[in-house]
């Protein structure tokens, strides 16, 4: 499944085995972490297969299941949840019609729930693929949604 390109990824992180690394690498490559994908880098690196999934599936930025074009992932650490992020969550479930850890019908969007973004002095806060966004009323999120359709 993998072939070449995911050679060259492990090739590259085989010395200073930084599986973080490695696996972001990967999932830009793929848009997730397929199962034979990771069983793939543990061969490679000779590391047993529950490191790599386990690496793989404790960080919240990491997908074992495809997701959609652009990915929101809503902060729900403490400032964001004290600061309303539930409703940040409710207008875009209600414009997009999908709940937290579903992706729409059209490969568009996935929206995932994650702690901190870094962005807790602008509570609540979301990201969009790499673009973080603060501050949020209902306004803003129809605002910012639109320009991503």
């Amino acid at each position: 499944m993998a072939g070449k390109t995911l050679q060259k990824i492990t090739a590259k992180h085989k010395k200073g085995r930084n599986l973080v690394s490695l696996l972001k690498e990967v999932q830009d490559e793929y848009g997730y972490l397929p199962a034979q994908v990771m069983t793939e880098v543990a061969d490679s690196l000779d590391i047993p297969v529950g490191e790599v999934y386990g690496t793989g599936t404790f960080y919240s930025f990491f997908s074992t299941q495809p997701l959609g074009k652009n990915i929101i992932r809503v902060c729900k650490s403490v400032p964001c949840y004290l600061a309303d992020n539930q409703s940040v969550i409710t207008e875009i479930q209600k414009q997009l019609g999908i709940k937290p850890g579903e992706t729409t019908d059209d490969g568009e969007f996935s929206l995932q729930l994650t702690n901190c973004i870094g962005a807790c002095d602008k509570a609540p806060a979301m990201m969009i693929n790499d673009t973080v966004y603060s501050e949020l009323t209902s306004a803003k999120i129809s605002e910012i949604l639109s320009n991503y359709r």
